[in-house]
């Protein structure tokens, strides 16, 4: 019951002291930030939750023998891109199957629009994929951007779909009148459909190595960006590395550092693009497309240990996306196929069972394909700070601008650890570059919790002589100091080694790095 009077209280007033002030401040802008922090997440949280990450893997639709993509609706993973729409070989700006046939011809000859209607009757939904390798996709030949407007749509509308996939290759990456023509044209087509209020999704699929994805793939992104398409995702070709691949990498561990080096691309370019996105949401619009069994290189097989893999470090990336090249080849070759190692359309040329990829490469993207167009592109609201690194919990030293780094050193800069490609001063380590050529740097992955200051390198008694304040060094003499090797950088005297450390630049001493001491012991048998 509220008192209507005025109320005396007997007691002195206190008076709310200038710290007490700060401190309370501190507080409520504590609680603030984590509660923005817990918002922040809970938004990531849910949109992963309502727009969770999809699997569908690309069919051939002209392939021979004819696949039965309609038959996946009996498998829990029925969802599937059908490849390829290009241009008609006569009319640039006809849509076909393959460059064989128009939509009207598909339906009779193939049965296609049937066979789509009994996959949707299950519970499969389609994408349709533009382009490819081998034919030309529609905005490399149709000039004219009202026809190729219309070209697209007819496409959408006849199918019902509201997600495409255009898949760069060849001249298709690297003309650029047709890039811009194509951005242009796709910026309309969406903002057509977004002002019916209805939703189309973009995803381009574009070659990549464990480099990143290549300047003329980064440059159709900027274009895209740039006309106003909002990309749902940038989907990668992890496939056919040849001379890219480390030929002691797996194609796994290939195609982790690829995605790895697209999701710092793709952030790059969204920055570039004046927009702000957090790891996660770049992460949501990156998906991985393998090429399952053997690849067109002879060496390269994508086994199924591989796709395992890649789908375990997918998903706990939050990819928004998996497929893999293609449903047609998820089988082993028959008996009469002999040699397994020239590329089938029709097997993958190693000896797994049927829907054995499938099953590996699907697991946990259990998404809706089509609800996944709802998704809209929206600046992350990030708070801005940078990490400070503590040198007595870093496992390496922390970059200095001023230091000296020889090739093969490893450096801790903002939470993160780099090695050193060549001998480098003053680069950055987290430059924000496109193309790895162009940063001295290579990220290795997170400082982890709990790790301490890795001990250097050492060799054994009687590798090299200790050192001795007495004795004249010139360039290129090796000695033990406590064990660590150096190398002297120039002729010295009276000069320790443990100074190097301190102060790389002057020192005229340069310790060995872990890869020179592994060099060292296997020269000396491990002594």
């Amino acid at each position: 019951m509220k008192n209507s009077g005025t109320q005396i209280n007997s007691e002195p007033k206190r008076r709310l002291s200038l710290l007490r002030l700060v401190y309370v401040i501190v507080i409520f802008i504590g609680l603030i930030y984590g509660v923005s922090l817990s918002f922040e997440g809970w938004q990531e949280n849910k949109s992963r939750a309502e727009y969770g990450p999809w699997f569908a893997a690309y069919v051939d639709v002209t392939s021979t023998p004819t696949y039965a993509f309609e038959k996946l609706g009996l498998n829990t993973k029925s969802d599937v891109i059908l490849s390829f729409i290009v241009s008609d070989a006569m009319d640039p700006c006809i849509p076909t199957w393959g460059g064989y046939y128009t939509m009207s011809e598909a339906a009779v000859s193939l049965d296609l629009d049937r066979r789509i209607a009994r996959l949707q009757q299950q519970g499969g939904r389609i994408a349709i994929s533009f382009g490819g390798a081998l034919n030309s996709e529609l905005a490399l030949k149709c000039t004219d951007e009202k026809e190729l407007f219309d070209a697209y749509k007819s496409v959408i509308e006849h199918y019902n779909i509201n997600t495409i996939d255009l898949d760069l290759e060849n001249q298709g990456l690297v003309d650029i009148d047709a890039s811009k023509r194509r951005a242009d044209v796709i910026a309309q087509l969406q903002k057509y459909y977004r002002d019916n209020e209805e939703d189309l999704s973009i995803w381009l699929t574009l070659p990549v190595s464990p480099q990143g994805m290549t300047k003329e793939g980064t440059d159709v992104i900027t274009q895209m960006l740039s006309s106003g398409v909002d990309l749902s995702g940038v989907n990668v070709m992890t496939m056919d590395y040849g001379a890219s691949r480390d030929q002691e990498d797996s194609m796994f561990e290939a195609s982790k550092i690829a995605l790895i080096e697209s999701h710092r691309q793709l952030g790059v370019l969204y920055k570039q693009a004046g927009i702000s996105l957090s790891s996660n949401s770049l992460w949501q619009k990156i998906g991985a497309t393998p090429m399952i069994g053997q690849n067109d290189f002879l060496e390269e097989i994508f086994t199924l240990e591989d796709a395992k893999m890649l789908n375990l470090f997918a998903y706990n990336q939050g990819a928004g996306r998996m497929s893999m090249w293609s449903a047609n080849r998820d089988i082993p070759c028959g008996e009469n196929y002999v040699n397994v190692k020239v590329v089938s359309d029709a097997c993958s040329g190693v000896s797994y069972p049927q829907f054995a990829f499938t099953k590996s490469l699907s697991a946990g993207f259990d998404g809706d394909l089509m609800q996944n167009a709802k998704l809209l592109t929206v600046e992350d609201s990030e708070i801005n700070y940078q990490v400070v690194d503590n040198p007595k919990k870093s496992p390496y030293q922390v970059w200095k601008e001023t230091g000296a780094y020889p090739r093969g050193t490893k450096i801790v800069w903002r939470g993160n650890v780099y090695e050193a490609k060549w001998w480098t001063r003053g680069d950055l380590p987290d430059n924000p570059v496109l193309q790895l050529w162009e940063t001295s740097w290579k990220l290795i992955g997170p400082v982890l919790p709990g790790e301490k200051p890795i001990q250097p390198p050492t060799l054994p008694v009687g590798t090299y002589q200790n050192w001795s304040g007495t004795v004249i060094y010139n360039a290129g003499n090796r000695v033990l100091f406590d064990g660590v090797p150096f190398q002297a950088k120039w002729w010295n005297q009276g000069e320790s080694p443990a100074a190097a450390a301190s102060n790389p630049d002057n020192s005229p001493w340069l310790s060995l790095t872990q890869e020179q001491v592994e060099k060292i012991l296997e020269t000396h048998g491990r002594l």
